[in-house]
């Protein structure tokens, strides 16, 4: 109860006047009334959408399945329109208001159309959509510049890319490249990307298809939830050095995983078994990548990078989703001597480093530092944890322990 009433006192400090966004808060505090009498309400919102007199669910439903590919699938039995968003909030073709939970899977970091994002979209838009990275372009420098501030230890080198998959086969073949080694050691349950190299170091059975995916090896999940070893992350990264020692020359390229798995879950990494992982797969002469697509920017609260949980610093980290709040972007940030690899041979990406989405990239952490979000995430995440948990207590059937973080279990904005 001690530990319920300090999370509700830094909710209430949260829902302070003047605090950014904090009808989500107001929110989660409606949706959960003490005596759980009577539905959730939605709060107020000083927002209406204009009338929608576009097409309705049933002719888009019929012009996605003549026109679109079959594998894409949509959630719910009567799928939804979505027509208009704002902040924190969703509005159907009916202008009915869903509070987003989702966040277009991870990635709307800072609300929808948030009003500076859309600025310097806008803004870079009427000056130049699209130029080339061979050629100079203010907006590509200064968001690197900036994320690279954000960066821990010598990681002060960017490629843009557009998504989180182009950022991981990005990384995969930097370190096969820099290595001179081409195995790949990844985790069971994690999830890295659906193209070639980024679905062998997937390891969830229903995102592979079967094509040629090589000189990957994939480790004991150090799942503390539902694993062998609880939360002794020494102990499932054994299995590290014997995938080294007994599925490899003894030589590896690289080591890549996510601090906390999204796809997989929301699954936190046992404790201690980054450090320990890291150490064995640079004795072994591997790279270590850390895969901040979902994690990163911002998400877990207490830190602004997954890995930084665990104590430890990559050789080279991914990233996408959150640093562009929808608009595709997806960033590789390693080390200057690392880097160096790709000047072997021409590398470069068309679109990566676009000036609209590196703008918009800007503006988005210029937003997280201005609204306080990364504390706000820590606040709400905390909040809802600690409900969470209460529940546990009196339904046998949910999990004997709910893991996630911050806004990997709320929302940062």
């Amino acid at each position: 109860m001690q530990r319920l009433a300090s999370s509700r006192r830094l909710l209430q400090a949260a829902l302070a006047p003047g605090r950014a966004h904090s009808s989500l808060s107001a929110a989660a505090v409606a949706a959960a009334p003490e005596n759980g009498a009577g539905a959730p309400k939605m709060p107020p919102f000083a927002y209406t959408p204009p009338p929608y007199d576009g097409p309705r669910v049933a002719e888009i439903a019929q012009k996605r399945a003549q026109f679109l590919s079959p594998s894409l699938f949509h959630f719910y039995d009567r799928p939804l329109n979505i027509v208009d968003g704002k902040m924190q909030y969703l509005f159907d073709e009916d202008g009915r208001r869903y509070l987003d939970a989702f966040g277009g899977i991870a990635t709307v970091c800072c609300g929808h159309c948030h009003p500076d994002v859309i600025e310097a979209i806008v803004n870079q838009a009427k000056k130049i959509q699209h130029s080339t990275v061979l050629y100079l372009n203010h907006a590509i420098a200064d968001f690197a510049e900036a994320l690279a501030a954000k960066m821990p230890g010598d990681l002060k080198v960017v490629f843009f890319t557009n998504s989180g998959t182009e950022a991981n086969e990005l990384a995969l073949m930097i370190a096969r490249l820099y290595t001179g080694s081409h195995d790949i050691i990844s985790l069971r349950n994690g999830y890295h990307g659906n193209a070639a190299a980024t679905m062998g170091a997937t390891a969830q059975s229903n995102w592979k298809f079967n094509v040629v995916q090589t000189g990957v090896h994939h480790a004991l999940n150090p799942d503390p939830y539902r694993g062998a070893f609880g939360s002794d992350g020494e102990k499932y990264a054994r299995d590290i050095q014997e995938t080294i020692d007994y599925g490899t020359t003894g030589r590896v390229a690289g080591f890549i995983s996510e601090a906390i798995q999204g796809v997989g879950g929301i699954v936190e990494l046992a404790p201690g078994y980054l450090p320990a992982a890291y150490d064995m797969v640079r004795k072994a002469g591997g790279l270590c990548i850390a895969d901040e697509v979902q994690a990163g920017v911002a998400r877990t609260g207490s830190h602004f990078w997954g890995f930084e949980g665990q104590g430890v610093i990559p050789d080279i980290v991914t990233m996408a989703k959150g640093i562009g709040n929808g608009i595709p972007i997806g960033a590789v940030v390693t080390t200057p001597e690392i880097a160096k690899v790709l000047t072997r041979r021409s590398y470069f990406n068309t679109f990566g480093g676009n000036p609209v989405s590196t703008a918009a990239g800007h503006a988005v952490l210029k937003v997280l530092e201005k609204e306080k979000l990364q504390e706000n995430a820590f606040v709400v995440g905390s909040y809802l944890k600690e409900k969470l948990n209460a529940l546990k207590e009196k339904h046998d059937q949910l999990s004997a322990t709910l893991g996630g973080k911050a806004s990997f279990s709320g929302s940062s904005w």
